[in-house]
C-alpha cells in the first residue's frame, strides 16, 4: 500500500496553545492501539452474551448463539488463515499494534479456545435447557423411547444410509480431502472384512444436502413436547448398520475449518469472472486452520487428523456437545412459538412515501431520508419499478455489492433491459462469501442486454449508488438513492441503514461522474457534494477532525460524533487522539472492532467508544462533527478502515437541511450514545462493560425507541 500521510491536524501546529504545549509524549505501538483480531473477538463475545441475557426472547437467544459461532468460523476462515499465510511467505510487517503474526496467532488462539468453551458451555447449561422448559427438546440418543429408536433406525435406513460413503483408511483408501466446515465421522472398527482388510479407522462424510435437526413426527411414542434429533445423533446411533460384520469401537464427530478467503491477480486474469468461478470450486479445499472434534475424540484420533491436515496441537478444539452449534438455526424455522420470538413489526413510512403513487414527483418535491429496519426499503425497489416501467426514463445505473437470492431490485432491472431502457450495473464479483451469487446475477443481467462490469482491478467496489435518468419536459433530471447499506430487502429488515432519495442537481452530477469513472476510463472527477475513496474521503476524515482539533486549540466549541462498522485506520486514530489532547469531545459508536484506545490519560481521555448489540445489527456509517454550529452531517459506506479508505470505491455524502441533520443525529447518535440496555463501553485494556440503568433511571434502548416511533407493532 503506498505510503499515507499524516493527518493534516499533527502537521498544523499553530494555535495559541502550541508554542507552550509540553513535548508529546513518545508511546509504543500497543499503548496506541488495541489489536485489531483480539477486538474482533471482543465483538462475537458482545454476541454470545445475548445469548446469556434472559431478557432477549428464547428462540432469538438461540439465533445469538449461532451468530456467534458461525462469526468465529469467519474469523478462521478469513483472519486466522491470513496470519498462517503470512507465517508460511514469510516476514510481514507487524499489525497497527505492532505485534508480529506469530505473538497474535498464540494470543487469539488462546481467546478463540477459550470462547468456543463458552459458546458449548451456553448451549448445554444455558440455552438448551431453557428450550427443554418450554417442551421443545433435542432428544439425546441415550435417552430415546423403544418407540423413538424404532422410527430412528428406520429414519436412518430410508434417507440417510443410502447417501452416506464410509470410506476405511488403508493404501488403497486415503485419508479423503474432507469439505471445508462439513459435519465428518472418524470411525474406530475392529476385525477383518470381506477382503480380507484391517482397517482401524474409517471416515464417514456428512453431505451437506441432510438437514442437521430432524424433527420427531408427532405419532411416534416417546418423550413429551415437540422433539427433535440431531443428525450427528442419528448417525451416531447407526455407525454399525455402515460397517457390516465389524465390530464399531467407537465413533467421533469432526469437522475441518479451511481458508476460505479467495485471491485471484486480477491484472494477469482476461476475464475477472471466469477467473472467480475456477477458485469458488477450490474454496472448500483450501488449507486447514482448525480442527474441532468431539469431546471424546481419543488422543490416537486427534494425532490422525492433526497430522493428515497438516495442523499443530493450538490448532485442536475439543467440543462438549455438537461440533457446529451453528446448524442448530434451523430450529427457528421448524418451531411455531412467536411468544419465544421478538415480537413482528411492519416497518413504517412518512404519509407522503406510503400515499404517493408517483415517487419521482415526492423525491422531486424533497429529499427523502429512510431508516431501515424501521422504515421498509420498499419505497427504493418500487422507484426502479416505477422507472422500468416509465416510458420517460432513459437510463438506469446502480452499484450491487451484496443482494437477495430472488432479487426484486434484480428483477426490475431485468424488466427494464426488455423494456429497452440503457441499464448499467456494477456488480462487485468479489464481495466475500456472494461471489457465486453475484456472478449468476451478472449472468442473469447479461442476457438481457444490459451493462455489467465488474469493477475496479485492485479496488472492491463498495459504494452504495442508483442513479436514474428521466425525461422531464425538455431537460433530463437525475433521481439518485445512496446509502450506508446494501441492496438487499433482507438485510435491510435486519440490519439499520440509512437510504438517501434526491433529484438535487449537484447529487446527481456528481453520482453520473463517479459512475462514468467506474464504467469508463479517466482522470478523477471533480465532485461538488460527493467525496470518493480512494480519492477524497480520507482526506475529508482527516480534514474534518483536523477542523475540530483547530477550533478546540482556539478556545472553541467543538465535538465529534460518529458511527461505524469497524475503526482501525492508523492516522485516523492517530487525528482522534491529536483532538482529544486540544479538548474536542469525541462520541463514538463503534459496532465491531475498534483499535482506538479510549480514555487514556494524556492520550484519549476526552473520547468515549460504545458498542451496540441488539435485535438488529448496527451497520450505518455516520459523521457528525459541530463546525463551529454549523454541524456537518455525513453518510457513508465506509467504515474508517484502511481497505475502505485507501483500497476499495467509497462514497460519502452530505445531508444539507436543517431538518434531516437533526433526524440523523438524534436517530444514529444521540438514542445510541443514550442507550443503556444494549450498549457495551469500551475500557482503555480493549475490554466492554455492559451499560444497564442505574436504580432510578429511565430505561433507553434506542432500537426500541425507532421502532416504537416508525414501526407498526404487531405486523
Amino acid at each position: 500500500m503506498k505510503d499515507v500521510p499524516a493527518p493534516a491536524a499533527s502537521r498544523d501546529a499553530s494555535g495559541p496553545h502550541a508554542a507552550d504545549a509540553s513535548p508529546p509524549v513518545v508511546r509504543a505501538p500497543d499503548e496506541l492501539f488495541l489489536n485489531r483480531e483480539a477486538s474482533l473477538l471482543e465483538f462475537n463475545r458482545r454476541v454470545l452474551a445475548q445469548a446469556m441475557d434472559p431478557a432477549v426472547p428464547l428462540l432469538e437467544r438461540l439465533r445469538f448463539l449461532a451468530i456467534s459461532c458461525s462469526n468465529l468460523d469467519e474469523f478462521f476462515e478469513i483472519r486466522v488463515a491470513g496470519l498462517k499465510q503470512h507465517l508460511h511467505y514469510g516476514p510481514t510487517p507487524p499489525g497497527i499494534d505492532g505485534l508480529p503474526a506469530p505473538d497474535v496467532l498464540r494470543r487469539v488462539s488462546a481467546v478463540a479456545h477459550e470462547l468456543a468453551s463458552e459458546q458449548s458451555r451456553v448451549a448445554r447449561d444455558v440455552v438448551l435447557p431453557a428450550l427443554d422448559a418450554e417442551g421443545i427438546r433435542l432428544l439425546r440418543r441415550d435417552l430415546w423411547s423403544n418407540g423413538e429408536k424404532r422410527w430412528a433406525r428406520d429414519h436412518f435406513n430410508d434417507t440417510v444410509k443410502p447417501v452416506l460413503t464410509p470410506i476405511g483408511l488403508d493404501p488403497a483408501h486415503p485419508f479423503p480431502m474432507v469439505h471445508n466446515k462439513g459435519l465428518c465421522f472418524l470411525v474406530e472398527v475392529e476385525g477383518d472384512d470381506a477382503f480380507g482388510r484391517d482397517a482401524r479407522f474409517a471416515v464417514v462424510q456428512v453431505p451437506r444436502s441432510l438437514p442437521r435437526v430432524i424433527p420427531v413426527p408427532s405419532n411416534v411414542k416417546g418423550n413429551k413436547g415437540q422433539r427433535f434429533v440431531l443428525l450427528s445423533s442419528l448417525i451416531h446411533a447407526h455407525l454399525d448398520l455402515l460397517f457390516p460384520g465389524m465390530r464399531v469401537l467407537g465413533g467421533h464427530t469432526f469437522r475441518v475449518t479451511r481458508n476460505s478467503d479467495m485471491w485471484v491477480d486480477e491484472e494477469e486474469v482476461e476475464n475477472l469472472k471466469i477467473a472467480l468461478q475456477g477458485e469458488l470450486t477450490r474454496r472448500s479445499f483450501g488449507e486447514a486452520v482448525r480442527l474441532e472434534v468431539g469431546a471424546e475424540m481419543p488422543a490416537a484420533g486427534c494425532d490422525l487428523l492433526l497430522e493428515k491436515e497438516g495442523l499443530a496441537p493450538d490448532d485442536l478444539y475439543r467440543v462438549d456437545g455438537p461440533v457446529n452449534l451453528h446448524r442448530l438455526v434451523a430450529l427457528l424455522d421448524l418451531v411455531d412459538r412467536r411468544d419465544l420470538k421478538y415480537p413482528p413489526f411492519v416497518p413504517g413510512n412518512a404519509r407522503r412515501v406510503r400515499q404517493s403513487e408517483d415517487l419521482f414527483a415526492t423525491v422531486a418535491a424533497r429529499d427523502l431520508l429512510l431508516h431501515h429496519p424501521y422504515q421498509g426499503f420498499g419505497p427504493v425497489v418500487e422507484l426502479v419499478r416505477q422507472a422500468a416501467r416509465d416510458p420517460n426514463v432513459l437510463a438506469i445505473k446502480q452499484t450491487l455489492y451484496r443482494t437477495d437470492n430472488d432479487s426484486p431490485i434484480v428483477k426490475a432491472l431485468v424488466d427494464a433491459s426488455v423494456a429497452g431502457k440503457d441499464v448499467t450495473v456494477l456488480v462487485e464479483l468479489r464481495a466475500r462469501f456472494d461471489e457465486a451469487a453475484n456472478i449468476s446475477m451478472a449472468q442473469r443481467l447479461e442476457e438481457v442486454g444490459a451493462n455489467v462490469v465488474y469493477g475496479i482491478v485492485g479496488y472492491k467496489a463498495h459504494a452504495k449508488m442508483l442513479l436514474i435518468v428521466r425525461r422531464e419536459g425538455k431537460k433530463l433530471r437525475r433521481y439518485v438513492h445512496l446509502g450506508t447499506g446494501n441492496y438487499h430487502a433482507g438485510t435491510a429488515r435486519a440490519y439499520t441503514d440509512l437510504g438517501f432519495l434526491t433529484a438535487r442537481a449537484r447529487f446527481g452530477e456528481d453520482v453520473q461522474a463517479v459512475f462514468d469513472q467506474l464504467t469508463g476510463v479517466g482522470k478523477t472527477p471533480k465532485l461538488y457534494r460527493l467525496v470518493q475513496s480512494p480519492f477524497t474521503l480520507y482526506d475529508k476524515v482527516i480534514e474534518s477532525i483536523g477542523a475540530e482539533t483547530r477550533a478546540a486549540r482556539a478556545g472553541k466549541k467543538a465535538r465529534i460524533e460518529a458511527r461505524m462498522n469497524s475503526l482501525s485506520e492508523a492516522n485516523v486514530i492517530r487525528a482522534l487522539y491529536e483532538a482529544s489532547q486540544a479538548g474536542v469531545e469525541v462520541d463514538l459508536v463503534i459496532r465491531g472492532i475498534c483499535c482506538l484506545r479510549p480514555g487514556v490519560r494524556g492520550l484519549s481521555e476526552n473520547i468515549r467508544v460504545r458498542s451496540v448489540v441488539g435485535r438488529f445489527l448496527e451497520h450505518s456509517r455516520v459523521w457528525w462533527f459541530l463546525a463551529g454550529g454549523r454541524e456537518q452531517v455525513w453518510l457513508t459506506s465506509a467504515d474508517w478502515m484502511s481497505r475502505n479508505l485507501h483500497r476499495r470505491v467509497e462514497t460519502a455524502f452530505p445531508i444539507r437541511t436543517k431538518r434531516l441533520k437533526q433526524r440523523v443525529r438524534e436517530e444514529t447518535l444521540t438514542w445510541l450514545l443514550e442507550d443503556n440496555c444494549q450498549a457495551w463501553v469500551l475500557q482503555p485494556d480493549g475490554s466492554y462493560a455492559q451499560e444497564r440503568p442505574q436504580e432510578g433511571d429511565p430505561r433507553n434502548s434506542a432500537q426500541e425507541r425507532l421502532l416504537a416511533r416508525w414501526a407498526e407493532q404487531g405486523g
